[in-house]
């Protein structure tokens, strides 16, 4: 199908690494929030469990909720983004919502509180989500798809090696001070906000003619996302059943006698992991086909959830722990630029809308069964389905989407 992205009077100038200076914007809007959210992630599992006194199924149903609440929005946002031919309000929207939301966290008293802020949260990225998505693909030529989807990865990945590392020295001078570090996640919120007003909405507009001059109607998009589109996703529901929340693999280091300020720089470093490889995933996925690198994320997936199964050493669980790095950087970028090329591009934000509908569905479901099994029946067994789900996805992948699906030039 024709790239038919909106061609702007100039094209936009060049950052490093010859990238569009907005991909660097975008980029950089997503540093800064992950580093204000990554402060706080990694530390809510402990959070919950030792200052609330949570427990597992506690913490796998506010993941799930949240993340549900946050993917079934993007579709919402991604479809009216598509139907007002608009990204820019819409990402700042969902960007300032979340901004505010986050520094909540430090006065909760009980688990619900802490359902419904990141609730809130995830609202916002729920909004800003797919529209960003789409906003990011109309600067990138099938041939760099990969490269920029895997760089914007990248960067989010810097900041979230920045707020674990910051939020370690903040706990080191302040043991146990976690409300007081929540508070400050509103310093970096701010900052990824303002960055978005210096970006113009020149490219964020879609110029693809539309049968009848006006918006494509809800009742005929999907429709026109077409069967490969649907099949991709069928086989990504199939995947997600088993991808619960890294909620649960940061309370497996805990159980095993991580102490608390060593969490988030266990946290950080898979991060470290996640941004060195996430590029060169992407990268790779332009010249071999988003198939074959996908596939090879989801084996690693497998394959860290079998040892984080079998492994009963904290020393042997880290470095599991790091391995699984390298699913991100293989899987995350990859995924969105086949997203990318497999439909047209005044459809990209609903498709991205439901790309992540499923991930977040399938988080709620994934996340909510395995805490159920590793009250029954131990983690191990919890994270033993984890793999079985995702060796099944990847042989789906490889038997029902077409080899030629996210080559270079498919779709552009």
């Amino acid at each position: 199908m024709p790239d038919r992205a909106v061609q702007p009077e100039a094209s936009p100038p060049r950052g490093p690494f010859g990238l569009p200076a907005p991909v660097w914007l975008l980029g950089l809007t997503s540093l800064f929030t992950d580093t204000a959210s990554e402060a706080i992630y990694p530390l809510l599992p402990l959070f919950l469990t030792h200052v609330l006194h949570a427990g597992a199924v506690s913490l796998g149903i506010i993941e799930g909720v949240a993340e549900a609440a946050n993917s079934i929005l993007k579709i919402v946002s991604g479809r009216l983004s598509d139907r007002w031919q608009v990204r820019r309000p819409i990402v700042i929207a969902g960007y300032t919502l979340s901004s505010l939301a986050r520094p909540v966290i430090a006065l909760v008293t009980t688990w619900p509180q802490v359902l419904a802020i990141r609730f809130v949260d995830r609202v916002g990225k729920g909004v800003r989500g797919a529209p960003r998505d789409a906003w990011l693909a109309a600067y990138a030529r099938p041939e760099t798809r990969g490269r920029i989807f895997g760089f914007h990865r990248a960067m989010d990945h810097v900041g979230a090696i920045l707020g674990p590392s910051l939020a370690a020295l903040f706990l080191l001078a302040y043991p146990g001070q976690y409300r007081r570090l929540f508070l400050l996640t509103v310093v970096p919120g701010a900052l990824a906000v303002a960055t978005l007003f210096l970006l113009a909405d020149t490219r964020a507009r879609v110029a693809a003619p539309i049968a009848g001059g006006g918006a494509p109607g809800p009742e005929t998009r999907p429709a026109r996302l077409g069967r490969p589109f649907s099949v991709f996703l069928l086989v990504l529901v199939l995947f997600t059943f088993g991808n619960s929340t890294d909620a649960f693999l940061l309370l497996r280091l805990s159980d095993l006698g991580m102490a608390p300020m060593w969490v988030p720089l266990v946290w950080a470093l898979l991060h470290v992991v996640k941004a060195a490889v996430s590029v060169y995933g992407g990268a790779l996925s332009d010249r071999l086909g988003r198939r074959a690198i996908i596939g090879a994320g989801w084996i690693v997936y497998a394959v860290v959830y079998a040892g984080f199964a079998m492994t009963e050493s904290l020393s042997g669980l880290v470095a599991w722990f790091l391995v699984y790095g390298f699913y991100y950087g293989f899987a995350e970028g990859t995924e969105k630029a086949l997203v990318a090329d497999l439909v047209p591009p005044e459809l990209r934000g609903t498709a991205f809308g439901y790309y992540n509908a499923v991930l977040g569905i399938g988080a709620l479901v994934a996340s909510v069964l395995f805490g159920v099994i590793w009250k029954l029946a131990g983690a191990p067994a919890a994270f033993g389905v984890g793999a079985a789900f995702a060796v099944l996805a990847t042989m789906s992948l490889f038997a029902l989407v077409p080899e030629s699906a996210g080559r270079r030039g498919a779709s552009g």
